[in-house]
């Protein structure tokens, strides 16, 4: 389960018992810091705190700051953690992080809920959507704090901002982001102030499907599910493909391998699939379907020596893979750790697969040049009227 699910579950707790509950989201960063704009944490009035925005160095002070969003309808609070000076290990927090963090905390309630109920319809429906908050103002008017502009494709816009000019230019904005897949903090520059905005990307859960039921296919299961990806476990043997084996899994398909009406529905540009049936022939069957769709990552256990004998016998039905198909294809399966029992070789499957997904080359932070994390700042742009 990731960030987001366990947010989600943990709000749909507080709306049945109806605690009073705050939420605190990561709105800009500058310089070294823990978490990344978007990243968000759902405290309540007793004190349970679900995720973290930091390294445990900012929780207890966020806590502090929410009370009065507790105890009244109180209107959201932008809060800066400035880690940029030497003071700061001295007198101040102690995170030694260089860094600045912006936090917003708003009251669970309005429109933060419709922000909820937004997220959780992306990760249930599977589909990519984009929210657009407003978090600082300068003399804009008919605009607030916890504003927000939410997009999907092919769906109705959800506006709760009432200045049309800034509608207009954030909605843009968003379509784009949504395009590009790709979070960003903007800054407006309007005829009489200025806004800043965080215009963030919904992912729904990665789509896994894993051919084969065998033993070593559970640890890939708990692995997956840790991370929040969505799970279907494919198999033609019933005796293996039980519940008992597989309580994590989001499904599990039973069918034959050829032909792949039972599964083909399920092959798309953002599927990922490993093949590891352990039988030649079962693999055979499955990958003249897999290889010719366009996936986003295809990983077959076995050694080169048995992928070599796929690919002659493959060819003799036909499939003849082009290079753009060869780029989503990993035999051996996994990275170079060392990996020998079912959970190591599980570990480095996951791995190789998040180091895909993250377009990393899975290789040593140690050795990296430049920021850990593939956009060090989600840029601030600004924008002229």
């Amino acid at each position: 389960m990731n960030e987001l699910q366990r947010i989600l579950q943990a709000f749909e707790q507080i709306q049945n018992n109806g605690k009073r509950a705050v939420l605190a989201t990561v709105v800009r960063t500058s310089g070294s810091v823990y978490r990344r704009p978007g990243a968000r944490m759902l405290l309540t009035e007793d004190g349970e705190m679900t995720s973290a925005i930091s390294g445990s160095c900012l929780e207890a002070d966020i806590l502090e700051r929410s009370r009065s969003l507790f105890s009244t309808d109180s209107d959201p609070i932008l809060v800066r953690y400035d880690t940029t000076s030497n003071d700061d290990i001295l007198f101040g927090f102690g995170l030694g992080c260089n860094g600045i963090v912006d936090v917003l905390l708003e009251s669970l309630k309005g429109a933060v809920i419709s922000q909820m109920l937004f997220v959780e319809d992306c990760l249930m429906m599977q589909q990519m959507g984009a929210i657009a908050t407003i978090f600082s103002i300068d003399n804009v008017p008919d605009v607030k704090v916890g504003d927000r502009l939410m997009m999907k494709f092919n769906a109705p816009v959800i506006n709760q901002i009432t200045n049309l000019d800034v509608t207009q230019r954030i909605a843009t904005d968003v379509q784009k982001s949504l395009i590009e897949q790709q979070s960003c903090v903007q800054s407006y520059a309007l005829s009489t102030g200025r806004i800043d905005v965080l215009i963030e990307v919904i992912h729904p859960p990665v789509p896994l499907l894993i051919f084969g039921a065998g033993y070593d296919a559970i640890p890939v299961v708990q692995f997956a599910k840790q991370l929040g990806w969505h799970v279907t476990v494919i198999d033609h043997r019933p005796e293996q493909l039980t519940r008992d084996r597989f309580p994590l899994a989001d499904q599990l398909l039973y069918c034959i391998p050829d032909p792949p009406n039972a599964y083909h529905h399920l092959l798309t540009p953002q599927t990922i699939a490993i093949v590891m049936t352990h039988r030649y022939l079962t693999d055979l069957a499955f990958l003249k379907t897999l290889i010719p769709a366009q996936l986003r990552y295809l990983g077959i256990l076995g050694p080169k020596r048995r992928m070599q004998k796929l690919w002659e016998d493959l060819a003799e039905h036909g499939v003849n893979p082009s290079s753009e198909h060869m780029q989503q294809l990993y035999n051996p399966i996994g990275l170079d750790i060392g990996a020998e029992t079912p959970e190591e070789i599980a570990l480095s499957i996951v791995a190789e697969i998040q180091a895909v997904l993250s377009e990393r080359s899975g290789r040593h932070l140690r050795d990296r040049v430049g920021s850990i994390h593939s956009s060090p700042e989600l840029p601030c742009l600004e924008l002229v009227s």
